[in-house]
C-alpha cells in the first residue's frame, strides 16, 4: 500500500496514552498514570441530546472503577456548539446534575482546525474499513483503550453506556492482563 503520510511504516502512532491534558481544574494530567488500566475517553456536552449519557457513564465507572475501567470526559464544543461553557460551568453541571466523579478534562477541540494530538491519535487508530480516517461524528462518541495502552474499539454516539456492545467491550478487556509497564 501506499506509504501514510507523515510517518514510515514502521513507527507506529503514540498510544493516546503518552499525552497530557489539562483536567477541568486547569491543572496538567497526565494520561500515562492510566496505564495499565481500561480507558473510555469520551467527548462530552452540556446541551447534547446525548447528555443523559452522563448518567450511564457514571453508572459505568461506579460498576467497573475497581476492575481498572477509567472514563475520561473531553469537552468539546464542535458539534452544534453544545458546549459553550467554560470548565467551572462544564464542572458544575456534570457534578450537580449527573454527579460525575469520573475524570473530566478542560475543555478542547478533538475535531478539525486545533484538534488536539490525543484525538487526532485516537481516530488514526480507528479508520474506517476502507481504511479512511473517520473524524468524530458527535457529542459523546467513544474510544475504548485496553490495558495494552492500545485503541481497541470505537462507538458512536448512539451506543448508550449500558449497550450491550459497549459493556462486552470494556469486560474484554478488563480481563486482560495489563502488560509490565
Amino acid at each position: 500500500g501506499a506509504a501514510r503520510c507523515g510517518f514510515a511504516e514502521d513507527k507506529k502512532p503514540a498510544s493516546p496514552l503518552d499525552y497530557k491534558l489539562r483536567d477541568i481544574d486547569g491543572k496538567d494530567y497526565e494520561l500515562a498514570k492510566l496505564k495499565g488500566k481500561v480507558v473510555l475517553f469520551v467527548n462530552v456536552a452540556s446541551e447534547c441530546g446525548y447528555t443523559p449519557q452522563y448518567e450511564g457513564l457514571q453508572e459505568l465507572y461506579t460498576k467497573y472503577e475497581k476492575d481498572g475501567l477509567v472514563i475520561v470526559g473531553v469537552p468539546s464544543n464542535e458539534f452544534g456548539k453544545q458546549e459553550p461553557g467554560t470548565d467551572d460551568e462544564i464542572k458544575q453541571f456534570c457534578t450537580s446534575k449527573y454527579k460525575v466523579t469520573f475524570p473530566m478534562m478542560s475543555k478542547v477541540v478533538v475535531k478539525g482546525k486545533g484538534q488536539i494530538p490525543l484525538y487526532k491519535t485516537l481516530v488514526e487508530a480507528t479508520p474506517a474499513p476502507n481504511g479512511m480516517i473517520q473524524q468524530v461524528g458527535w457529542n459523546f462518541e467513544k474510544f475504548l483503550v485496553g490495558r495494552d495502552g492500545k485503541v481497541s474499539g470505537r462507538f458512536k454516539s448512539a451506543v448508550a453506556p449500558n449497550a450491550e456492545e459497549l459493556i462486552k467491550a470494556i469486560r474484554t478487556e478488563l480481563d486482560k492482563t495489563a502488560p509490565p509497564q
